[in-house]
């Protein structure tokens, strides 16, 4: 199995896209819990161009029927990317002094994370005060991470991608 770069520019360029509008090959989950996840899976699919058809493990979208719980799940998309050793996108979690354009974000509160984000720009030093973000449920393009309402966040780090 060998390891391939990330195109952040093009997980970048598919947010832009996308932000305000839904792309009909994709289910529009935002009455279904929210589509933020989904959204973000949509992007780093864009910047990868692989999937993982696992079952119940991988990482992948058929349709809204034939998915995996981390395509649209904000825990089971976090707990794919850090442990995946298969094909597919992978990361880790980091400092946000260490994000790039491309990573993503996850807020939450006391007891869970609850929305996904992706990085569009980072205006001088990595912090919440200089990052911007794209993301669905409560669509947003370049919206600065200081304006949303968190009692933590996690900050992804995408490595990488697998294929044969």
């Amino acid at each position: 199995m060998r390891e391939f770069s990330y195109n952040r520019q093009k997980a970048i360029e598919y947010a832009d896209n996308w932000a305000f509008s839904r792309n009909p090959r994709y289910f529009d989950f935002e009455n279904f819990g929210g589509d933020c996840t989904n959204f973000i899976s949509q992007c780093l699919f864009a910047g990868t161009g692989i999937m993982n058809y696992t079952r119940t493990f991988g990482w992948y979208y058929n349709s809204s029927y034939d998915r995996s719980p981390s395509w649209t799940g904000v825990e089971f998309f976090y707990n794919f990317l850090m442990r995946n050793k298969s094909v597919g996108p992978f990361g880790f979690e980091t400092e946000i002094s260490n994000i790039e354009p491309g990573d993503i974000i996850q807020l939450g509160g006391t007891s869970n994370f609850y929305h996904s984000l992706l990085v569009m720009q980072i205006n001088g030093e990595p912090n919440i005060n200089n990052i911007l973000v794209t993301t669905h449920t409560y669509d947003a393009n370049f919206r600065p991470l200081n304006t949303y309402i968190f009692e933590r966040a996690r900050f992804l780090h995408i490595s990488g991608y697998r294929n044969y």
